[in-house]
């Protein structure tokens, strides 16, 4: 099977679980899940735990932290090292305006990376219930026409290293 029939395949696909305009309420609890992925969001949530919650709480948050940061790093090195435009659609002009690249989706990258560090640094009851939130994430991201179910794979994909790696490298400070 050639790349241009996966191509072609992974946008049919895509296209068919879009969430359609007619189902609104659909549409804005997806958006709000989409939303929840967003680094910024993580990277405010971080802060305000870095100095409200406990102490002891830091070194975990400055691993969920960088975690965040490499991560991105790779997912967007990758977005304009392959160009793939994001599916047509009005929803996300904020995606679309700043980051025009679909392939992959640094949502389910940061989400999964997230999940795993959690999973790996024996936060397991966090950690499960960010799979259910991760897996959201993903399918809200192709719900609302934003990606691929193929940006969606890889950036899971990608996630899993990062978090496994993450783990690595900072078991060494």
């Amino acid at each position: 099977m050639s790349l241009k029939t996966l191509l072609e395949k992974d946008a049919h696909y895509s296209k068919f679980v879009r969430i359609p305009k007619d189902k609104p309420w659909t549409k804005r609890i997806a958006a709000f899940l989409a939303h929840s992925g967003d680094s910024w969001f993580w990277g405010v949530a971080l802060a305000l735990l870095w100095f409200v919650g406990p102490r002891d709480w830091r070194p975990q948050i400055a691993l969920l932290f960088l975690g965040i940061f490499f991560t991105a790093i790779s997912v967007l090195i990758l977005k304009f090292l392959i160009k793939r435009p994001r599916p047509e659609g009005e929803w996300g002009q904020v995606y679309r305006s700043s980051d025009p690249h679909s392939f992959p989706s640094g949502h389910a990258a940061r989400a999964t990376m997230l999940t795993v560090i959690m999973l790996i640094t024996g936060f397991w009851w966090i950690g499960l219930l960010m799979v259910v939130w991760t897996l959201l994430v993903d399918i809200s991201r192709v719900g609302l026409g934003v990606h691929y179910f193929s940006d969606i794979l890889v950036g899971t994909l990608i996630g899993i290293f990062m978090g496994g790696l993450a783990v690595w490298v900072f078991s060494f400070f």
